[in-house]
């Protein structure tokens, strides 16, 4: 799995997706053996060179402590960091029930970059999000991406998103990559009958146009 730039990796409930997750971070049991390859221009270490964005930011941050004492990292990198973000500097002083989807999301963003990671992992990170809070933050990573040089892998079941915030695909079927590409390219003229149903799942509604 070689991740030039932004790339998605999608599949249905059950493909596999999160599993992966696990085994980049090194988080399987010892007694899972492993078998995949991963191809990158940096010393892979989880938490440091690579950060990931959860999926629900209510349930990554303790609810009875304050945003500023559930960071590694100071105030000073803190508010240049919700600055990049949009969120304000006041925010690090409150609980997160006293946030919005959109705010816990951007501050689980913040804690990911902290490290300042050569990749990106991100876990369905719109799901808690509705619409107009989703395309936002999609625009954000990608907007992040560009200031900050990281690369992004993007675990979802939403190919639209998928579409709006990568440049390549790997479609993941019960565990194994069945097909991958350029995502425009895969879209338009997808090779096995798995992409090709979530591809219609997902735009057959509103269509897909060059």
């Amino acid at each position: 799995m070689q991740i030039h730039h932004s790339l998605a990796l999608v599949g249905e409930s059950g493909s596999g997706k999160s599993l992966t997750l696990k085994a980049l971070l090194g988080l399987l049991d010892p007694m899972f053996e492993l078998h995949f390859d991963k191809e990158c221009d940096f010393e892979w270490r989880a938490g440091e060179s690579v950060s990931l964005v959860p999926q629900n930011p209510f349930t990554a941050l303790s609810p009875l402590t304050r945003i500023k004492d559930q960071l590694f990292f100071d105030r000073a990198r803190a508010k240049e960091l919700f600055e990049l973000l949009g969120l304000d500097e006041k925010l690090l002083d409150r609980f997160p029930p006293e946030l919005s989807g959109g705010q816990l999301q951007r501050v689980v963003v913040a804690i990911a970059l902290g490290s300042e990671p050569r990749l990106l992992l991100l876990d369905e990170p719109t799901t808690a999000l509705d619409p107009v809070s989703k395309e936002a933050m999609l625009v954000l990573l990608k907007n992040l991406q560009q200031k900050m040089g990281f690369k992004m892998l993007f675990v979802t079941h939403d190919m639209g998103g998928a579409l709006t915030l990568c440049d390549d695909i790997c479609v993941l079927k019960m565990g194994s990559i069945i097909e991958r590409g350029a995502f425009e390219d895969v879209i338009r003229s997808p090779k096995e009958s798995y992409t090709k149903a979530l591809i219609e799942a997902e735009f057959k509604t509103r269509g897909f146009r060059d």
